[in-house]
């Protein structure tokens, strides 16, 4: 579903990324790990066409995404807090984000429903703009914002952060349960190794923007990451 093909990435005549190719199948949780500066919001951005490689391709369904559209209708995306309309309430943003989705509004009430358990009574109804709530509220509604539309690809970067463990847990379980009921492949960085591992497939790990990993998740996945980056 996803390819990447000799990608490169340069700043200043310094290289951050460099991968000769790696292949996503439709339908995984493929985790992204690293350390800062490793090359991992660089390779979603590349993948989003939010920036330009110096080389090589990302195509999603065979297109390549700096040349087509066609794949922005399956993917939804939440890198930061960049991705989001601060001046509107969450309740216009997500009638916003559905509309350019082509959901109805019977659909974007019904979706905002579906995710009550996540939001956990702190998103919707509140009388706030995006820009007064909290960062971990924020979060919440860029991570949903994501999954609007019945995308066939999401990107998460960092979605864990600013999220307290109680929606911790409750992303974990959001991202399993979409996984299976509608065979999402799901594209996840994180620091945090024991969420990465519970939740994703296989793990690739980035050390100065190469690839110096790539684990299908098993048993002993959690303990060959941490001594990896024990050293």
């Amino acid at each position: 579903m996803i390819q990447v093909k000799n990608l490169t990435k340069s700043y200043n005549g310094t290289e951050v990324l460099n991968i000769n190719s790696l292949q996503i199948s439709k339908g995984t949780c493929f985790g992204l790990v690293g350390n800062n500066g490793a090359g991992k919001t660089t390779l979603f951005r590349l993948t989003l066409d939010l920036i330009r490689s110096n080389s090589g391709t990302v195509e999603i369904d065979n297109s390549i995404v700096s040349e087509t559209d066609n794949w922005k209708h399956i993917t939804g995306s939440f890198l930061d807090q960049g991705f989001l309309i601060d001046f509107l309430s969450p309740e216009e943003f997500f009638e916003f984000t559905g509309k350019v989705k082509g959901m109805s509004r019977d659909d974007i009430q019904l979706f905002i429903k579906e995710m009550e358990d996540f939001f956990n009574g702190e998103v919707i109804g509140k009388k706030k703009l995006l820009r007064t709530m909290s960062m971990g509220n924020q979060q919440k509604i860029g991570i949903a914002a994501a999954l609007m539309g019945n995308p066939e690809i999401v990107v998460l970067d960092e979605p864990f952060n600013s999220l307290d463990p109680s929606t911790q847990i409750r992303l974990k379980n959001l991202i399993k349960q979409k996984q299976v009921d509608q065979k999402i492949t799901f594209l996840i960085s994180s620091h945090d190794l024991s969420h990465i591992t519970e939740i994703c497939d296989r793990i690739v790990i980035l050390h100065e923007g190469k690839i110096a990993h790539d684990i299908l998740t098993g048993e002993d996945t959690l303990t060959a990451l941490e001594q990896y980056f024990a050293v």
